[in-house]
């Protein structure tokens, strides 16, 4: 079973940039999708961003036009691009898919993003 670890966090003034990596254990090529999400504190969880087999992307809307989903299947990574970032943009980013047979990729430990002055 394909394994995930999430990267790339930390703590950012509100309008910066922060890039997020995921790296499977294994191949990724063939995964019906792959996508990011985030559990903001004392809220629900939401899916931010997802990208699909045949790669086209799907974005949560309030971060439409500020984060871009991208995956490298050659090194098994899927990396999430975040500018503009806002303080409602804190959270544990978490990483996860769905694999060709429909078994869930489960995500990693996550990594916190937090936007702050």
């Amino acid at each position: 079973q394909v394994q995930l670890v999430e990267s790339g966090g930390g703590l950012v003034q509100p309008g910066g940039s922060l890039r997020l990596t995921c790296v499977a254990s294994g191949s990724i090529a063939s995964v019906n999708h792959m996508k990011w999400y985030r559990q903001p504190p004392e809220k629900q969880r939401e899916i931010v961003a997802r990208i699909n087999s045949d790669g086209s992307t799907d974005y949560l809307d309030s971060v439409k036009g500020r984060f871009t989903i991208s995956r490298d299947n050659a090194k098994a990574r899927v990396y999430l691009q975040m500018d503009s970032l806002k303080p409602e943009d804190t959270a544990v980013y978490y990483c996860a898919g769905l694999d060709a047979g429909g078994k869930f990729i489960r995500p990693g430990q996550g990594t916190q993003v937090t936007v702050s002055s």
